[in-house]
Formats: C-alpha cells, sequence, structure tokens
C-alpha cells in the first residue's frame, strides 16, 4: 500500500493536533521514521516530510514505527527500539544543539521518560553519549585532517573551543593537539 495525497485539511488536522480525525488517516514522518495519530502532541513536522496512511498497518509496512507519545497502534515501541531510534537521531543529528526536549520531540516521548530509559538501557545519559558521539568525530577529524581545533570544534557540535579542549582531555586523558601528535607518532613509527 501507498501513501495517500496530503491535503490542506489532513495538514490542519495535524498541526491542530485534531482528535476528531484519529480514525481517518495516521501521518508517518519520513526525517523520523515514526507515524503518529492526527492528535499527536509531538511538535509539527516539516510538510515535505509527511505522508499519510489510511490505517496503522499501511504505515508498518511502510517500515515506519509506531510514535512512543500517541501509541497509534495501542502498543508502546519496546524500549530497546526506542532507543536505538534515539542513538540514530543523535549519530545523524551531533552537529546541532541537542537537548532532551530536543529528544523528546524528535523521538516522540516525555523528555524525563527519555532520560530514564536511555539511561537504563545504555548504562549512559543521553548527554554523555551525545558527548562520546562528538568525541568520536572529533577523533576522526584530528587524525585524517589538518582542520584546527577550532574548526573541529565547531564541526562536531561544540562552538566553545575552550569546552571542547576540556571535554575531549576528560574523555581521552589528551587534549586535541596531545591526541593529534600521539597519532602522528603511530603513523610516523609504522612507516
Amino acid at each position: 500500500m501507498s501513501s495517500k495525497p496530503l491535503t490542506e485539511e489532513k495538514w490542519q488536522a495535524i498541526l491542530n493536533n485534531d482528535a476528531n480525525y484519529n480514525q481517518q488517516f495516521f501521518y508517518a514522518v519520513k526525517s523520523t521514521g515514526i507515524f503518529c495519530k492526527p492528535s499527536c502532541k509531538s511538535r509539527p513536522p516539516k510538510k515535505e516530510n509527511v505522508l499519510i496512511f489510511q490505517n496503522a498497518e499501511e504505515a508498518l509496512s511502510a517500515n515506519f514505527r509506531p510514535c512512543k507519545r500517541c501509541k497509534p497502534t495501542g502498543e508502546r515501541l519496546p524500549d530497546q527500539e526506542w532507543v536505538v531510534q534515539i542513538k540514530n537521531y543523535i549519530d545523524q543529528n551531533y552537529t546541532g544543539r541537542l537537548t532532551l526536549e530536543t529528544l523528546a520531540d524528535a523521538c516522540h516521548g516525555s523528555p524525563y521518560h527519555l532520560h530514564r530509559t536511555f539511561k537504563r538501557i545504555t548504562r549512559v545519559t543521553p548527554l554523555e553519549y551525545i558527548q562520546q558521539t562528538r568525541i568520536n568525530r572529533a577523533r576522526k577529524y584530528l587524525i585524517h585532517s589538518n582542520k584546527t581545533i577550532s574548526e573541529i570544534a565547531l564541526l562536531v557540535g561544540l562552538p566553545n573551543t575552550p569546552y571542547f579542549i576540556t571535554l575531549f582531555k576528560k574523555k581521552t586523558g589528551l587534549t586535541p593537539v596531545e591526541y593529534r601528535n600521539k597519532e602522528v607518532e603511530k603513523r610516523e613509527f609504522k612507516d
């Protein structure tokens, strides 16, 4: 089954969280891979990312996952799958400003529940995961580019260079410059 056209009436129902339309259609968001009821209280998606389905089964068969917030299938997404979705969102958006509220909006849950569930499943908080993702990306830039420390800090979503250096040292035991020099020495030793 393919998606149906997004009419202005359906778009307004989504924007207004209109529960009167709940049994008439479901909408999926291409950028998040999630589908919802029209009454969902999540942040409105970009119009160009919306697909319309007549029922939940169509959305599921198109590989969209049910929203944790509005539960369009009446069931909760298993916590394990939800955490994978959250991690994927972080991995794709680590350069931007990520807060619990941003993650909760994007992944359709409450900030408190998201934090608690993420930590229970991964044993780290979402913030720790975001920081580690940024540091891992920074390591790659330090090894494989000649970019300055300030440029790398910006590229990984940490525009405050002194904070980036402090966080990098806290996570790796080395400053970015020390890390880069150590990696250069390793390569020279191999050659």
